[in-house]
């Protein structure tokens, strides 16, 4: 199913200038879709973060964008039409973030600062972006925003290390969606947590993606997973996008030998025990 692009990334490299320089990012060009779910994949050191935070001009020295464009789609009827993210000033960029283009960061459950409460810490989204919201309207925000994650709103007095791992991911959740972005970008949002809570974070994303209309950019070295839960799939190795398809393209008929020794790394449910290792399955 087409749909009409929220992101667009054209021709997009980024470079540690290091000795000798690496190129972490190379050329990688992708189109994220209104409502879409886009897998990325491949293995640790291939560059997903590093291009999920060049989107979101968030590179720190040595690593700089040397190349491309990304831009964010305009909504139809809006007024000052497609921008090019990388032409922005780090003030126009500052105010884009979290509005238009959130980020649930990799290692995000610990992330939270400890001596602060979970109130404190989203009421924070809003002072600094909504600095007209008063505190009361404030307050009953961010309570609403732990109720749509499953968290209830007593919790907004809550120190983190008072709640799970998967409470605390939830509210990293919300503290992403509090401005209602059009993108949401999730850097292995469920590692470290374990499979009963992973499904129930993956359940919630789904169901506040229904609601809500944002699209994902949703990246992981877990293939079988992405396969579930996106709509497409890009493989990248190297720093380059090898492959883009749909799941059940890149599941049924994956082109590239990197994408097929992918799928291959992950031992089936059936059949004899020994055949994942006659198959040489390692990546």
């Amino acid at each position: 199913m087409n749909r009409d692009p929220v992101l667009s990334v054209s021709g997009l490299s980024v470079t540690y200038d290091v000795d000798p320089p690496v190129e972490a990012v190379r050329d990688v060009s992708l189109t994220v879709g209104q409502g879409e779910v886009l897998g990325l994949a491949g293995e640790s050191g291939c560059g997903k973060s590093t291009l999920a935070y060049a989107v979101q001009r968030l590179l720190r020295p040595p690593a700089e964008i040397t190349g491309g464009q990304v831009v964010l789609h305009a909504v139809d009827g809006a007024a000052g039409g497609d921008v090019d993210l990388t032409t922005l000033s780090p003030a126009e960029m500052d105010r884009l973030r979290w509005d238009q283009v959130a980020m649930v960061f990799q290692g995000a459950m610990n992330s939270l600062n400890p001596v602060l409460t979970i109130g404190a810490q989203l009421a924070d989204v809003f002072t600094r972006h909504r600095p007209a919201m008063g505190r009361a309207e404030r307050t009953a925000t961010c309570g609403a925003l732990l109720e749509m994650v499953g968290v209830g709103a007593d919790r907004l007095r809550s120190y983190p290390h008072e709640l799970s791992g998967g409470m605390r991911q939830r509210v990293m959740i919300a503290m992403a969606l509090a401005l209602r972005p059009r993108l949401l970008i999730m850097d292995e949002p469920t590692t470290a947590l374990d499979v009963l809570v992973q499904r129930e974070i993956l359940q919630e994303i789904s169901r506040l993606r229904e609601e809500l209309g944002f699209s994902v950019v949703f990246i992981t070295h877990d293939l079988p997973l992405l396969l579930e839960i996106s709509d497409r799939i890009a493989v990248m190795r190297a720093g380059r996008v090898v492959e883009v398809g749909t799941a059940s393209e890149i599941y049924h008929a994956a082109r590239h030998e990197y994408t097929k020794r992918l799928l291959g790394s992950f031992p089936s449910l059936t059949g004899d025990r020994g055949d994942f290792v006659r198959k040489g399955a390692a990546v």
